[in-house]
Order: C-alpha cells, then structure tokens, then sequence
C-alpha cells in the first residue's frame, strides 16, 4: 500500500512533531484535536521548531514554513480522517481516553485506513479490537523525531504481517530508522532501558541521596551527555512520566509518582508548559556554568 495521507490524533508535542515531520517529507497531513487551543499551539511549536531547524540543518526556513501552510488542523474528525491512508495517535496515555477515540475513529475512517498509535507504554493489543479493525492495528512510536531519529514498530498477535513492510517503509520516509518489536513489551526498547535509568533517578532524590541537579551533574559529566535524567523527563512531560510510574507496584516507584503528581497538579509539566523540574526556555542544566 502506499501511503499519501497521514492523520495525526493529538496536537501535543509528539503529535506535533510527527504531523510536522510528515509534511517535511511530502506527505499530505491533517492533525485532530478536541481543543482549537491545542491545535493553535501546534502550530506556534512548528514554527518554533522551523526556526531551530533552520539555523542548526540546513532546512530552509520558506520550505518549513510553505511545508506548515499544508497542514490541515482541525477539531472535526470528519475532516481530519478525510481519505487518510494512515492515522498516528498519540494522544494522553490514559487507557479510557484512548479506546473512545479509537473507537470513534474506528467508525468513521476510511476502509483503507491503516491504524497505529504512538503509546509510549501502553499495548497496541489493548486498542486493537475496539478500533474495529485489529489485523490493521500496529504500535508506531516515535522519539524526538527530529533529534532522536527511531520509529518503534510494534505488532500485537492479531496484526497483518503484510503490515510491517509498509510501515518500515513509511518510517525510513520521515528520515527515521524503523526497529521492530518481535513482541509487545511495554515500553518497546528504548524507554524499556530508560525507565530503569529514570527510576534509578527518580529513588535517588525522593530517598534524598541527591538533589535533582547534582543527579543530573553526575549523569551528564560521566557520559558526555546534554541534560541528565530529570531534563529528559522534562522533555518527555511529567505527566506522561506520572502515567507510566503510578502503575507500578514498589515503593520507590510509588513514591516517585507522588512527588510527579505534585508537579502536574501545580501544572508544571516539563518543557511543553514553560516549567517542570526545570524553567523553560533557557533551562539550568543549560547554562555555561551549571558543570563547574
């Protein structure tokens, strides 16, 4: 199959990236979202990211912003799901949230509509048959897109393997390097590791063993890197990082999601809201003199 038309489902910063990315590549692009405030910050974060990407990659900034002028946004789901030949869901990592809109979607898209979500941990099995269509239903997720360049293909038992060499396909198209999944695992590969490294973090400072700079100091030092832990959760969302460690049982974890809860609750949710364990846009980790 090939693929022409993309729908985006979620106008937050993944969706976003990935909608934008899909319009760099010529790909015809419409990006949903329930709230006309989300999709308007949408495209404010792409021209943002216009703008860095043609001082730091060569992207010529007329190309970026013509490739922004092709993106429908819209809250009418009709519109958006008009001849998609693809859609990404990356909306909020709640399991209720996202069965009403595949099940909405499921509906009312096209025949030829290949399904996928971009869940950071949840199982695409989880949506599959609500959706209405299973064996067109694949885990697609992406990282950073432009910075962290991997596509996770994820089947779940009931997926058409003819499925695969399409979206492998799709994904070297948005200048990706696709890595499939043999079998759901929650969280793919990736955040698979990091969520150790993250937990590991997250138990050092709530059992006050460091505070949240010098356990980024000490990450960044030793392996040459540009943020530590808690900037990556910064740039991930704290709320995103919440969902995920609320579920799991022990109690470093718990007590980890309850300091999370504190920063999403006061609305500090990373990078995206301007302030998270950090303040945005010119963090302190960031800063000429953060490592001396």
């Amino acid at each position: 199959m090939k693929i022409k038309k993309v729908c985006i489902l979620g106008a937050g910063t993944l969706g976003t990236r990935v909608a934008l990315q899909a319009a760099l590549s010529g790909y015809q692009v419409s990006i949903f979202d329930i709230y006309p405030k989300a999709l308007e910050n949408s495209k404010k974060l792409m021209q943002r990211i216009v703008k860095q990407l043609a001082d730091n990659s060569g992207l010529e900034d007329i190309a970026g912003m013509h490739a922004i002028s092709t993106i429908t946004f819209t809250d009418n789901p009709n519109v958006a799901i008009r001849e998609a030949d693809l859609i990404n869901e990356s909306v909020t990592e709640d399991v209720e949230i996202k069965n009403s809109v595949w099940e909405q979607f499921g509906q009312i898209s096209p025949e030829k509509t290949i399904f996928t979500t971009n869940t950071s941990y949840l199982l695409p099995s989880m949506f599959a048959e609500i959706s209405g269509r299973p064996g067109k239903f694949c885990a697609l997720h992406f990282h950073d897109v432009f910075y962290s360049k991997v596509v996770d293909i994820m089947p779940h038992p009931g997926t058409d393997p003819s499925l695969i060499p399409t979206l492998m396909e799709f994904g070297r198209s948005l200048e990706q390097v696709p890595v499939l999944v043999k079998k759901e695992n929650p969280g793919y590969l990736f955040n698979s590791m990091l969520l150790a490294f993250i937990g590991a973090a997250g138990k050092l400072l709530t059992g006050g063993v460091g505070t949240l700079e010098d356990i980024d100091k000490s990450w960044m030092v030793n392996f040459h890197m540009p943020m530590g832990p808690f900037g990556i959760l910064d740039s991930i969302g704290l709320d995103t990082a919440w969902h995920v460690t609320h579920t799991l049982p022990d109690k470093g974890s718990q007590a980890f999601a309850a300091l999370l809860k504190q920063y999403v609750d006061a609305g500090k949710l990373g990078e995206k809201s301007g302030e998270g364990f950090y303040k945005y846009p010119n963090p302190a980790y960031r800063h000429e003199g953060f490592l001396i």
